[in-house]
């Protein structure tokens, strides 16, 4: 492998992981700023502890994902809501375009190369389960945290009797 097949392969890898990571970094991190601050999230949110939690955590993962919608004790009517959710949105639609299709610009420059023994076939359940497994492990570790800092320790506490 030459030096700058080398480069392509680690330029398609670095912006296949950016495509993973924008998504998340924009979930996570306006959550995170929004449920620390009195001055931007926290006055918004009428029911506090673990729900109040989930309810930022929907209202951002809703925004990346093209819906835009809320939970109902959430206050999203404010500047800083406006501001912050229609951010997620757009880098959410269209900045989620771009790393693609640099990957297919770059696969598209590629020369064919005739199957070999060091061939790894894409056509079978290895390939898929493989697939599939990179998926649930990636999105786990991004969202079981938040996840388990919100409805898990709201269903915990509910059980105990503590409701929010």
């Amino acid at each position: 492998m030459t030096n700058r097949m080398a480069r392509r392969t680690l330029l398609r890898s670095g912006v296949a992981m950016l495509t993973v990571l924008v998504f998340s970094l924009l979930i996570l991190a306006f959550t995170g700023i929004s449920s620390v601050s009195p001055a931007f999230g926290t006055s918004s949110i009428f029911n506090p502890g673990p729900h109040g939690l989930s309810e930022l955590l929907y209202a951002y993962s809703s925004a990346a994902a093209n819906n835009g919608s809320a939970f109902g004790g959430l206050s999203a009517n404010t500047s800083w809501f406006n501001t912050t959710l229609g951010i997620t949105m757009l880098f959410g639609r269209f900045f989620m375009i771009i790393p693609p299709l640099a990957i297919a610009g770059s696969l598209s420059r590629k020369k064919v190369v005739p199957e070999s023994a060091g061939t790894f076939p894409v056509t079978n359940a290895l390939f898929a389960s493989l697939l599939v497994g990179v998926i649930v492990i990636v999105g786990a570790l991004t969202f079981f945290p938040a996840l388990s800092l919100g409805p898990i320790v709201e269903h915990f506490a509910m059980n105990h009797g503590q409701v929010f």
